[in-house]
């Protein structure tokens, strides 16, 4: 009888030891390991993921304790593992919800092209897949926008924070939905497709906020007046939509066929050439009263301003003698 004692207090013990160790004893895991713990995981399924991952010794050590641990329940999401943890830290971060964010920046004037590669680059998934949405699901703006191509132009530039376990449609969505969130605070609730096209092309001319209003006076002064509205940007976004851009605009490029090219085709170009921020927005919805029709760089990160095309060639000489060239 002793004997049977002895052995099941070693039994106990050994047990009690395996237990302490695996649940107790940190464990670190595989550098910057990231898991994906989607919607509807049993616990079951989340142990196996741990254990797999190395961020657990034992899966039914976890599934022992989340048994006596039920509150709170375990949350999806992605989780990032760059430290040593314990057993009962690792399901503490589950049970919070502690889920890894994917920092995405989309700067003023990018466009979709641009936007797909940032999500890409951050993980979330293929550039291809973000055009092909943001191509496709034009009934996120079609109340707005029904002749909408794309997205373009209604993706608001912002820092996001996603996470994996977020479809592409729904990140393209959030931004949608912030886009509509500026347009509600700035005014714009009419003739929006014109509003946000100008809007995009002034993004592309100037860097300079406080040119904008000025800019946007240039486009609508030669629009008033049927003349072509000569926009560099434009050409350029001809070229990106057909993937023949090779980096830098030459004189050739200026007769590309496109709609979207404004030195050919009088008028606004068929859709937004980018995603202008809130200051674009607002230069195209209240332009300055100008009778400016022409504008060029003055070398210094703004542009002069001219009313006729013998003031405007002045300029030119200008910027071109401010670069060392004749």
């Amino acid at each position: 009888m002793r004997t049977l004692i002895t052995l099941f207090l070693i039994v106990v013990l050994a047990v009690g030891g395996w237990l302490a160790w695996q649940v107790y004893v940190p464990i670190m895991p595989p550098a910057n390991t990231s898991l994906l713990l989607h919607s509807g995981y049993s616990t079951r399924r989340i142990a196996a993921e741990l254990k797999k991952a190395g961020v657990i010794r034992s899966e039914l050590a976890f599934r022992f304790w989340h048994a006596w641990h039920r509150k709170p329940s375990l949350k999806a999401g992605e989780y990032l593992f760059e430290r040593a943890a314990t057993l009962p830290q690792v399901h503490e971060r589950i049970g919070r919800g502690d889920i890894y964010f994917h920092t995405v920046t989309i700067p003023e004037g990018y466009t979709v092209f641009d936007i797909a590669k940032a999500m890409e680059d951050a993980g979330l998934g293929s550039a291809a897949d973000f055009v092909h949405i943001a191509e496709t699901q034009t009934q996120m703006i079609s109340d707005l926008a029904p002749e909408a191509k794309s997205l373009e132009g209604y993706l608001f530039p912002n820092t996001y924070e996603f996470t994996r376990t977020e479809t592409l449609e729904e990140m393209a969505a959030t931004m949608v939905h912030q886009f509509r969130q500026v347009a509600q605070q700035i005014g714009l609730n009419s003739d929006v497709p014109r509003i946000v096209t100008m809007a995009s092309i002034v993004e592309k001319e100037t860097a300079a906020p406080e040119e904008r209003p000025r800019v946007a006076s240039v486009y609508y002064n030669r629009l008033a007046q049927r003349m072509a509205l000569d926009a560099d940007p434009s050409v350029i976004y001809a070229e990106l939509v057909t993937g023949t851009y090779l980096g830098s605009l030459h004189h050739a490029d200026l007769s590309v066929k496109s709609p979207y090219n404004t030195y050919r085709f009088p008028g606004l170009p068929p859709g937004p050439i980018a995603n202008p921020g809130r200051g674009a927005l607002e230069a195209a919805l209240h332009p300055e009263s100008t009778k400016f029709l022409y504008f060029v760089s003055d070398g210094n990160g703004h542009h002069r301003f001219a009313r006729s095309l013998e003031e405007h060639n002045r300029n030119v000489v200008a910027y071109r003698r401010a670069l060392g060239l004749r």
